[in-house]
């Protein structure tokens, strides 16, 4: 994969990355100001991925969320409500407004460990069911052991039969890629991950499941921001960054706001570009602002 880093003119500088991550985090409490907290949680993914989820405990969520805008007029909506594909029509039919939109995680999430046949199908099932964005893992049984072009074919499976049943309804799906960073070896494949997702044709890349030990760290955040960077400066094209697993508090948050703001400047700060993964960051956003505990979700 060194092929794709020389390609865009990149390599990872654990020093200068750790230097700029340090500055980010000493100026964190001059930054989290309300406007950036709610910018925050309007580009959630509010995330319920348990294996006693059910119909009805999807639903009670989206119901949360609808009654949201009443109890808190002055807070945008989160970006998505993110759920096992399964449940991506009882998002459709309960939510109030399509600009909440229904994310799944698929293709075998989270471990990606199963025919390709079965993940793209349950890729076309998703959307069929009205999924608007759908997230998958990089096959990391192909990309660890260097297989990177099936690794890269895997994905584009997953890209054009999204796109074709998506354009059999008229509309588009976002296609989010997780690179499950923990478990990659160094910064370098981390790097060539995120150029091999994008050029496959990844709308986001994503750092983590949320189900490993591992999960988001600033390190990697960096590292594929800088890779993002570098992608559009050669290509012209926008590829979004989803940060998730561990992302407990509105410092947090806030980390990674700062991250995206530094590296890849405020075209990046929205919904379409920018994403958090989250099952506990909501409550903790509206605490922060709120100045004291609320439970809403």
């Amino acid at each position: 994969m060194a092929d794709l880093l020389k390609k865009y003119g990149y390599a990872p500088d654990k020093e200068k990355i750790a230097g700029d991550i340090e500055r980010i985090a000493a100026n964190i409490e001059s930054i989290k100001s309300e406007e950036v907290l709610k910018s925050c949680f309007s580009m959630m993914d509010l995330t319920s991925l348990r294996t006693n989820d059910t119909a009805e405990s999807i639903a009670r969520l989206v119901m949360k969320v609808n009654a949201f805008a009443e109890e808190y007029p002055s807070y945008p909506l989160p970006a998505s409500v993110c759920v096992y594909p399964n449940f991506a029509a009882v998002v459709k039919d309960t939510r109030k407004t399509a600009d909440l939109h229904a994310t799944v995680v698929a293709a075998c999430f989270p471990s990606s460990q199963s025919f390709l046949e079965v993940k793209v199908k349950e890729c076309e099932m998703a959307v069929e069911n009205g999924a608007d964005e759908v997230d998958i893992v990089l096959a990391l049984n192909s990309f660890l052991a260097g297989e990177y072009q099936q690794a890269s074919d895997e994905i584009k499976a997953v890209r054009a039969a999204v796109d074709s049943v998506a354009a059999s309804q008229g509309r588009k799906v976002m296609l989010k890629v997780i690179l499950e960073t923990g478990l990659l070896p160094s910064l370098e494949d981390i790097a060539s991950a995120s150029f091999l997702a994008m050029e496959a044709g990844a709308d986001f890349i994503k750092t983590s499941t949320g189900k490993v030990e591992v999960n988001a760290t600033p390190v990697a955040a960096y590292v594929m921001c800088e890779c993002i960077a570098k992608y559009h400066e050669a290509t012209g094209r926008k590829v979004g960054f989803k940060p998730a697993g561990g992302i407990s508090s509105a410092l947090d948050a806030v980390s990674y706001y700062s991250i995206v703001s530094a590296v890849l400047g405020k075209d990046w700060l929205n919904k379409d570009l920018f994403r958090l993964g989250v099952s506990r960051l909501a409550n903790k956003i509206i605490s922060e602002i709120e100045q004291k505990t609320v439970n809403y979700f």
